[in-house]
Formats: structure tokens, C-alpha cells, sequence
């Protein structure tokens, strides 16, 4: 699925730590990154962002709960 204009870096990590399964993002590459892990999503935001605003992610979500979290993330903000 495609995130996209993220302002609130800070409540989309809070929803992704909130999920019950694994949470990846996809680098341009085609590698995964479990942005569960702390160390991960401040490796790959590090690279992604630097104004404070991420304007397209491509993540998977294992569990369909996740990914209504996600969504509803994205409908809020």
C-alpha cells in the first residue's frame, strides 16, 4: 500500500507501533525494512525526509487490522 503526505511523522510511527503484525517498508530497491524496529525507522526516515513531511511510503502490512489502522492514519491526516 502507498502512504502518502505524511505531516505527522511522530502519530504515523505511534499507529505503526500500535499494529499487531509486521509493518515494512519497501525501499526503492525492493528490500523490507520492519519499521516495528526503532533502529529502522530512524535509519530509513533519516534517508527519506528532511523537511519534516514524507510525501509517498510503500509499506505492507501482515494483519488486516494493521492495514484498517493505516488507512484510517491516512484518512485522518
Amino acid at each position: 500500500m502507498k502512504i502518502q503526505n505524511i505531516n505527522n511523522v511522530e502519530k504515523f510511527f505511534q499507529v505503526v507501533d500500535s499494529c499487531v503484525g509486521k509493518v515494512e517498508l519497501v525501499t526503492g530497491e525492493g528490500d523490507r525494512l520492519n519499521l516495528k524496529s526503532k533502529l529502522c525507522q530512524y535509519v530509513s526516515m533519516a534517508k527519506i525526509f528532511s523537511d519534516g513531511t514524507i510525501s509517498e511510503l510503500e509499506i505492507i502490512a501482515s494483519e488486516p487490522e494493521d492495514v484498517k489502522k493505516l488507512v484510517n492514519f491516512m484518512m485522518e491526516n
